[in-house]
């Protein structure tokens, strides 16, 4: 008897790939040109330089017209791709759909046919203690395997982006350039898409993350379709694990489940009848305990309906959640300030939402939406991302209100939200 991984590494590895990524970015020669105050100093002070990155990782051919998924900081942003195959065959190729949150992108090669390619396995039948293979182009050496089994599942720790999504952790070793490889089970069949390590050297330690497939199906199903941007469905909630003290507050016999802290009004979770303080612990039957996983499993099931199972006072109930994309809800009208007004160029937008979801806002907040402060902007303080409350201690409703406050010069006032925190800019004009 001969116990060997090699017919399957010869079945799986012609469809793992190796990617080279360029991207070309514009550098000033001063440290200061993102500095708020320093910046006007030093405007034009050092021409723009072109710059070009180069990025290496790993891709994997899901069908054979050359359809191909790798990690979005891999191609991200790139203006040349390069994809050269096992057998030294070489593709130019374009980014079709990339979302940074989930680390996800794909390509489509050009004039490819009759490619081989891996099939997707539904990752919510693999279980921890599976024997798996790594297939990548660790370090750029070339494509390399290596072996180990599956440590665990729902992981979010460590994730890019936003974190958005849950990981298959396995201890197959995993270096960069591995990133955007495959992740194979022992019939090669792919279970996840390499995307990273935790490691303070820089080396695999053997605790590597995988996005798992079902995520990466949803995301070729949105690129045949002809999205460019991934259409991730919208909660509207916002809410936290459960631990052993929440559960003894709630009435559970063990912990379990997302509690619900807010909802905003036009959340589709509301709409169907769940309120603050309501468990969700189960998605299209699919449990969920933390707000990462939770967030996984609606973009694995796309905009549709969806039964979610939640616990209300320890009393137990499912409902069906019609889950949609955020709405536009009053429109944002993003529009920048004229040249009459004392912060000319500030580019605002009104909060609904869609933009609430776009730059991940509290979902209870209000207000106008700073998307680019410009010039003058900087100058008194204001960034991107920020939300103006309050100029001179009156509501800011929309957009208008700022831009009549200010049509005229004088003092002002505002509270501003950032992240977290709330500020005050106080400027004269």
């Amino acid at each position: 008897m001969r116990l060997s991984f090699a017919p399957v590494v010869k079945q799986a590895a012609p469809a793992v790939v190796n990617i080279y990524a360029k991207r070309v970015t514009q550098a000033r020669r001063t440290p200061f040109m993102n500095d708020p105050f320093f910046e006007e100093f030093f405007r034009g002070f050092g021409n723009p330089e072109p710059r070009v990155q180069n990025s290496l990782g790993s891709g994997v051919i899901l069908s054979a017209d050359g359809i191909v998924v790798s990690n979005y900081h891999v191609v991200g942003m790139a203006t040349d791709i390069r994809v050269v195959l096992n057998d030294r065959r070489e593709f130019s190729a374009t980014v079709l759909l990339g979302d940074e949150a989930s680390d996800l992108a794909i390509l489509q090669l050009e004039d490819a046919q009759d490619l081989p390619s891996l099939d997707l396995r539904n990752s919510d039948e693999v279980e921890v203690g599976e024997l798996v293979l790594a297939i990548g182009n660790p370090f750029g050496v070339g494509q390399t395997v290596s072996s180990g089994i599956v440590s665990g599942l729902a992981r979010s720790g460590g994730a890019r982006g936003s974190g958005r999504g849950y990981f298959i952790q396995t201890d197959a070793p995993i270096n960069p350039g591995n990133s955007g490889g495959a992740l194979i089970d022992v019939a090669g069949r792919l279970i996840g898409v390499n995307t990273q390590i935790v490691s303070r050297s820089g080396g695999s330690n053997g605790i590597g993350f995988a996005i798992p497939a079902n995520l990466v199906a949803a995301f070729v199903a949105q690129a045949r379709a002809g999205k460019t941007d991934f259409q991730r469905p919208w909660a509207g909630i916002t809410g936290q694990a459960v631990d052993q003290d929440l559960a003894e507050m709630l009435g559970l016999i063990v912990p379990e489940g997302v509690v619900i802290s807010g909802l905003h009004p036009d959340s589709p979770f509301a709409r169907a009848g769940l309120l603050a303080g309501d468990v969700i612990t189960a998605v299209d039957g699919a449990p969920v305990n933390s707000p990462p996983e939770m967030i996984y499993r609606m973009s694995v099931a796309g905009q549709r309906d969806v039964m979610i199972d939640f616990a209300r006072q320890g009393d137990r109930a499912n409902v069906l959640v019609s889950l949609i994309a955020a709405p536009e809800d009053p429109p944002r009208n993003a529009r920048a300030l004229q040249t009459d007004t004392v912060l000319p160029g500030l580019e605002l937008s009104q909060i609904n939402p869609a933009v609430i979801a776009e730059y991940n806002l509290p979902i209870e907040v209000s207000g106008v939406l700073v998307t680019n402060p410009g010039r003058f902007g900087r100058r008194v303080g204001l960034r991107r991302g920020d939300v103006i409350q309050l100029i001179n201690g009156s509501r800011v409703a929309d957009l208008g209100t700022v831009e009549r406050a200010f049509s005229q010069r004088g003092s002002f006032r505002l509270s501003v939200t950032r992240g977290n925190r709330r500020i005050v800019l106080s400027f004269r004009t």
